[in-house]
């Protein structure tokens, strides 16, 4: 067997591959004792049929159809011996085959590139650090109790813990209806802080059955323009709130929590909690961040495809019906996506090359300690958690991106940097 391998670029090679007739007859006696189960020759039981007769009578057909798993398996053997790893799928790119004299094929495969790891040890990055106020509590608490207050029906809107339901009309600047241009049943919730001053203003006092409008401001390509609305209310609720007592803390923990104060100080901790996951977050991506601007190789097409593929998949996981939503794009959001897709195919591959730089691996005990702490979480008994974490490439690569960050941290030099904002809503209710 003959075979040469040619670079084609950093990430691309080709494999010419000659085979001779004497390689090749142990293939095509294999694929001549498949045939023989379904040869029907007259005077011959079926499956009885001697080789010698198959190859006289059948044998050019066989041949011909064996070629493709014979070139897959004498690449893939190919491959191992030379200490290749393919990335995609390979292509067959040139095949010539003359029956009782040789079989050669030329196939093309992307490769990973030769990737030389720069030092991480002077990294410099910040982590944003958040500490929680007085008034995030209070948001947050607010935001609890308008989750679990009862709506009333009401005439009239008394307060901004109000919930309006209008059917809205665009209108031009002298109130006539502009055609086509009409949403029904549309919700206003006046305590909503995105909710436009212009409608929230419009809708104070409103009365069921009334038409209020507004003139809201809309960005329009470049330009700005005016845009009238009329709002026909037909429905009003008001909401009563519920105070901060046993009876609400117990039913928004579940019965966790009964003391009021203790409560607000859950509520304190959860939001201390998403804030230091933020933080961890960004310190994380910061450090990938720097590492994959460090290194500038390119990347196989095949793995930008496969990244590519699995936000995809995950829109679809999300979507209902486990599909992509109506009238979705799907080139334009591959095109949208590309740089994305290339940058995390780039940070995959850093981290494979750092992971065989320093040794990494992970064991049975550092598993079992991953399943120990996320069998609460999922709430899975750990022993059947356990079971499938051991067959998981996902929970092993976990894990080694874990130990590789602990080590990028070690290196650099991360900065506590000061951050004021809004209390999240990251209650569960």
């Amino acid at each position: 067997m003959e075979v040469t391998i040619t670079p084609l670029s950093e990430v691309e090679q080709q494999a010419s591959i000659a085979l001779s007739n004497d390689e090749l007859q142990p293939h095509f006696v294999e694929a001549y004792e498949r045939f023989r189960p379904k040869a029907e020759v007259r005077g011959f039981r079926k499956g009885k049929v001697p080789l010698d007769l198959i190859r006289k009578m059948y044998g050019e057909a066989i041949e011909h159809d064996a070629l493709d798993g014979i070139a897959d398996e004498t690449f893939r053997r190919t491959m191992e011996e030379h200490k290749v790893r393919p990335l995609g799928q390979p292509a067959m790119v040139d095949m010539d085959f003359k029956r009782g004299s040789h079989f050669k094929f030329t196939i093309k495969y992307e490769i990973r590139p030769d990737i030389t790891l720069k030092p991480t040890s002077g990294i410099t990055i910040d982590r944003p650090v958040h500490v929680v106020a007085d008034e995030e509590l209070q948001t947050e608490l607010l935001q609890i109790q308008r989750s679990n207050a009862e709506k009333k029906p009401a005439d009239r809107v008394t307060n901004t813990e109000a919930v309006v339901t209008a059917d809205v009309q665009e209108v031009d600047e002298t109130g006539t209806p502009l055609i086509g241009k009409k949403s029904s049943n549309m919700t206003f919730q006046l305590y909503d802080e995105s909710l436009s001053e212009e409608i929230r203003q419009a809708l104070a006092g409103a009365e069921r059955g009334g038409t209020y409008r507004a003139s809201l401001q809309r960005q329009d390509g470049e330009q700005t323009r005016t845009m009238h609305i009329a709002m026909n209310v037909t429905d009003i609720q008001q909401l009563e709130i519920p105070a901060i007592d046993e009876a609400l803390a117990t039913k928004v923990t579940g019965g966790r929590v009964t003391n009021p104060d203790e409560f607000k100080e859950s509520v304190r901790k959860d939001i201390a909690r998403f804030w230091a996951e933020q933080s961890e977050s960004h310190v994380r991506n910061a450090l990938a961040d720097e590492v994959v601007r460090m290194h500038e190789f390119p990347v196989p097409e095949s793995l930008i495809e496969k990244f590519l593929d699995s936000f995809i998949e995950d829109i679809k996981s999300r979507s209902k019906g486990k599909s992509l939503p109506p009238r979705f794009d799907e080139k334009a959001f591959r095109q949208e996506q590309r740089a994305n897709a290339i940058w995390q195919a780039r940070w995959m591959l850093i981290k494979e090359q750092i992971a065989e730089r320093e040794k990494l691996d992970v064991n049975d005990a550092e598993i079992e300690q991953a399943a120990e702490a996320d069998a609460g979480r999922i709430g899975l008994a750990k022993d059947k958690l356990l079971a499938y974490y051991k067959s998981s490439g996902s929970v092993r690569e976990r894990i080694i991106s874990d130990k590789i960050m602990a080590l990028l941290r070690e290196r650099a030099t991360i900065t506590d940097r000061p951050v004021e904002a809004h209390a999240p809503h990251v209650h569960s209710v």
